[in-house]
């Protein structure tokens, strides 16, 4: 069900491809960044103690 993009089908289709990608890296940038700010959390809980 692609419609016909005439001779703006790569153009179009690669800007979609471009757009998906940096979606998918900033996805994965958070995810990461998540994971680190949750093990340096813990950390200093462990270091402190969970109620200062």
């Amino acid at each position: 069900m692609m419609p016909d993009l005439g001779r703006y089908a790569v153009e179009v289709t690669s800007a979609y491809v471009v757009s998906l990608a940096m979606l998918l890296a900033l996805v994965g940038w958070y995810i990461a960044r998540g994971r680190r700010v949750r093990r340096e959390l813990d950390a200093f809980e462990k270091k402190r103690g969970k109620h200062g």
